[in-house]
């Protein structure tokens, strides 16, 4: 037992507790977790606290980073379509998208040339249809290539998330097509960079899925804490009991009454485990 039992810490991964932002523009490496975040998730986890990543990535794209992070709870991926238990090697829970998802990603690549997808399958493949500029810059940054198809048809289920990638003003026509068509409703549509339109089943966000981590952890959400700079990350900042973000974040996370912490460059993560600290 320590100060930290029946305390819940899940954070983003991209340019929240790494900042990766410069290895995506540029291609170069992804820097290390630096030495003051490490040692302050090491001492909450000896504590007894519970530290979680919660990543828009598919568990193809983090899995190659996993070993940089000190965890000890199972891991929201592909932005809430999966609960993964890294120890175990297993998904825990998981939100698929189904045959339907998939024929109207193909008529938003019909209808908006410009568009490539990325489509996160289960069993740990990302596949592509159209790759383009933004998709290799993608790969980059994940260490994982695409594995193209010629059509969304033509990939299998099932799939946690569609990826759409392009410039933003063409991405913001994309969610307005799916909205004018009646299927908006049906899935959750976050952009998760300006270049990044996220599709995932309707429920299957981070809020979501950190919220069953903390059930089946019997931690109370009076005790569940979150850190995250993007849309994305939204859904899991304002039902946790106090939700924090770099100083890098995006304008809609600082506006949403996240506490601000020092910048992913630095060590916000450290910054975080500092607050708690005073806190119990």
């Amino acid at each position: 037992m320590g100060k930290f039992s029946g305390v819940l810490l899940a954070s983003d991964f991209d340019n929240t507790l790494i900042y990766t932002e410069e290895a995506l523009r540029t291609g170069v490496p992804v820097p290390p977790l630096s030495a003051e975040n490490r040692a302050a998730l090491e001492y909450f986890m000896a504590e007894g606290g519970a530290f979680s990543i919660a990543t828009g990535r598919a568990l193809a794209a983090f899995i190659r980073y996993a070993d940089m992070v000190p965890m000890n709870a199972p891991g929201v991926v592909c932005n809430g379509a999966g609960l993964y238990d890294f120890a175990a090697g297993a998904y825990l829970e998981t939100a698929m998208l189904d045959d339907p998802a998939r024929r109207r990603g193909q008529a938003v690549l019909d209808r908006f040339l410009p568009v490539a997808v990325e489509a996160y399958h289960i069993d740990n493949v990302i596949h592509a249809v159209r790759p383009n500029e933004i998709t290799r810059r993608h790969e980059h940054l994940t260490k994982v290539g695409v594995t193209e198809a010629p059509s969304l048809l033509d990939v299998p289920l099932p799939l946690g998330k569609l990826l759409f990638e392009a410039d933003h003003a063409v991405l913001e026509a994309v969610r307005d097509y799916l909205a004018a068509q009646g299927w908006a409703e049906d899935y959750e549509l976050i952009f998760s960079q300006d270049t990044l339109l996220e599709m995932t089943a309707r429920g299957a966000d981070k809020g979501g899925m950190v919220r069953r981590l903390a059930a089946r952890l019997g931690i109370s959400m009076d005790h569940m804490y979150c850190v995250g700079d993007e849309a994305n990350d939204l859904s899991m900042l304002t039902i946790a009991a106090e939700g924090f973000a770099p100083a890098n974040c995006a304008e809609a996370v600082r506006s949403s009454g996240a506490t601000i912490v020092s910048d992913a460059r630095e060590s916000a993560l450290a910054d975080v485990v500092a607050i708690l600290d005073r806190r119990y």
